[in-house]
């Protein structure tokens, strides 16, 4: 059976495992009614608005 011939560091083993919490920007498009940042295929907090039309009242 295979033996490592050095023993892995501390930092190496430590980065390797730290790559799983790396944090990603949210999704952001632009609202076509109101031209305000909103998350993709949701309801647009600033205007309501949804696909063209108006789908909640805000305000």
């Amino acid at each position: 059976m295979a033996v490592p011939k050095k023993k892995t560091s501390k930092s190496k083993s430590r980065s390797r495992r730290a790559s799983a919490w790396k944090l990603s920007v949210p999704a952001r498009s632009v609202c076509p009614q109101c031209r305000q940042a909103k998350v993709p295929h949701t309801v647009c907090t600033n205007c309501g608005w949804y696909k063209g039309r108006q789908a909640v009242e805000v305000g």
